[in-house]
């Protein structure tokens, strides 16, 4: 029979998912195994040395139970799922957290855990210390404060404060940050490992920490009450009372714990004192009570003695490391430094580039300008030299204007002068004019009434002789020798020559009144015709008032013009 034939039998193997604070690893177990070599391989992959603060949990029914190490993992109680569950946490805490705990990846697997039973009030805070713990978490995790890059709202999404804390206070979520975000500016150049530390360092001194609690009943009584397990001892608590224990018993004082079925008993190291026995209701738990008790004090013990080689290996190169990072830290803040101030001195840099640049800017800006003015200027001094030399001009003609106006105006003055004296001479003619119509008036009335008087005393003495005639005519023809007859021709003749005196006297009277008459006339006419030279004289003496009074405006409005030529010409030199 070939052996080479001979196929070796491969082991059968389980599944098996193990959860630490921040992972999740996958194994593949042999069915062999015990819960050692699976504890001891997460050890590994974690990177863990000090393995005995820890411990892998599963959950059985409605408790949970820790992974015994010298049982092969599948004849324990651990769940029949694939993959097999089991919680990577600190079954023990330390004293000091401080001197204790050695390596960096123990503090912070026990910062995240306490972090958790806190957040999850596992563990009793107040809001003050809540705060103090969360301004240390969030060092720990986003390095040191800067207002630049953390605006507000930056911890919208960390889980920082318990429910409880944050339901206390009628407080907003900014207005929480904000008091954190004071705090955590108080923590800058820690670093995130120093951070945790001092997390824990508070954290250890609450009530609650590192406790862990059950449910049992006094002797005899059947009175309910807490048991709590820690680094300390054992503690007896009232049910509605989880901080301050009524009894307690330090590992120092404990002689012996034993147990029988559900009965505990607890031998104190001092005989004279009573042998304190409580109950528990479930074997499971009462083994846990044991395992823990075993463990705590164990470890209780071993704080007291020196420290092993393997311990002391352990602090010794935790120390170097910590020296090696204090000084890649003093070395990396020197840097930090060293670049912030490299980067401020270039910033400065910058800023007097950008500041001698921008001063060249404007210089060449305003030399441009200055160049522009100057260019202006010159454009404006030419405008303005040919604006002098127009307004020279123009200020030449307006004095040629001036004068003509003013000979003008003289000249106007002269005729005016004139006319006002033809106007005296024809006002005075006129009166003369006036005096000797009304005299000529007199005097035709008077020759009208001599006239008249004459014609009454004519016609009376042409009465009185036609009388006379008519009554001497008869007497002489009777009385009187007859004469000898005169011609005929000297009768007629006689009778002509009276008839012609009477007949010249009428002339001469209707000719004076025809004169007369005719003089007034003329009289009419002429001072008539004085009238209408008076007027004309008026119109015209009124036009050349109008003409001077334009002229006065004229010569005026020149005058502004040229005043105002004048001092908008200073005004630009002025300017220039």
């Amino acid at each position: 029979m070939s052996i080479l034939g001979l196929k070796k039998k491969q082991p059968k193997t389980f599944k098996v998912k193990v959860i630490t604070m921040d992972a999740e690893m996958e194994f593949s177990c042999e069915v062999k195994w015990k819960g050692k070599d699976l504890f001891d391989l997460v050890c590994r992959t974690v990177g863990l040395r000090e393995t005995w603060f820890f411990g892998l949990r599963y959950t059985v029914k409605d408790t949970y139970a820790w992974l015994k190490p010298e049982k092969r993992v599948l004849d324990q109680e651990v769940p029949k799922d694939s993959p097999i569950t089991f919680h990577f946490l600190a079954k023990f805490f330390p004293e000091k957290v401080e001197e204790e705990l050695v390596q960096e990846i123990t503090q912070h697997l026990f910062f995240l855990q306490v972090k958790k039973q806190i957040l999850d009030e596992e563990i009793f805070c107040s809001p003050e210390a809540s705060v103090l713990l969360a301004s240390y978490a969030v060092q720990a995790k986003y390095g040191d404060y800067d207002p630049n890059f953390h605006k507000p709202g930056f911890l919208a999404q960390d889980e920082l404060l318990p429910k409880r804390v944050l339901m206390q206070y009628q407080m907003t979520a900014d207005m929480w940050e904000e008091k954190i975000t004071a705090w955590y500016a108080e923590h800058r150049g820690i670093a995130r490992d120093e951070a945790e530390m001092e997390y824990l360092k508070i954290a250890q001194d609450l009530e609650m920490y590192g406790v862990s609690y059950f449910a049992i009943t006094q002797n005899k009584r059947d009175t309910d009450l807490l048991l709590g397990v820690d680094a300390q001892g054992l503690h007896i608590y009232s049910p509605n009372s989880k901080l301050n224990p009524n009894k307690s018993f330090p590992w120092s004082g404990i002689r012996n714990i034993s147990y029988s079925e559900k009965e505990f008993t607890i031998k104190p190291l001092d005989k004279k004192k009573d042998v304190f026995k409580f109950y528990s209701s479930q074997l499971r738990v009462n083994k846990l009570i044991l395992q823990l008790c075993i463990g705590n004090h164990d470890l209780f013990m071993r704080r007291r003695k020196v420290d092993s080689i393997e311990v002391q290996q352990m602090k010794a190169q935790a120390k170097e490391e910590k020296a090696r990072k204090k000084m890649e830290r003093q070395i990396l803040a020197r840097e930090k430094q060293m670049r912030e101030e490299a980067e401020r001195a270039k910033e400065e840099m910058e800023r007097r580039l950008f500041q001698l640049q921008d001063e060249a800017r404007l210089a060449n800006e305003a030399l441009l300008r200055s160049e522009e003015t100057a260019d202006l200027l010159a454009e404006k001094a030419q405008i303005a030299e040919e604006e002098a030399k127009l307004l020279a001009h123009k200020a030449a003609e307006a004095e040629q204007d001036r004068q003509r106006l003013e000979v003008t105006a003289m000249k106007t003055k002269e005729e005016k002068r004139l006319m006002e004296q033809k106007m005296r001479e024809a006002e005075q003619l006129a009166v003369k004019l006036v005096e000797q119509s009304e005299r000529r008036l007199k005097e035709a009335d008077h020759l009208k009434q001599d006239l008249t008087e004459a014609k009454d005393a004519e016609r009376r003495a042409k009465q009185k002789l036609l009388e006379i005639t008519k009554t001497t005519y008869p007497l002489i023809a009777a009385y009187s020798t007859p004469a000898p007859p005169a011609p005929p021709e000297a009768a007629d003749f006689a009778y002509e020559s009276a008839s012609t005196r009477l007949d010249f006297k009428d002339s001469d009277m209707k000719r004076l009144s025809m004169e007369i008459e005719r003089e007034r006339l003329e009289y009419m006419e002429k001072s008539k015709h004085l009238q209408d030279q008076l007027k004309e004289l008026k119109t015209e003496i009124e036009s050349l008032k109008l003409e001077e009074q334009q002229q006065q405006a004229g010569l005026y409005s020149l005058r502004n013009e040229r005043n105002s030529a004048y001092m908008s010409q200073m005004a630009f030199f002025e300017e220039v």
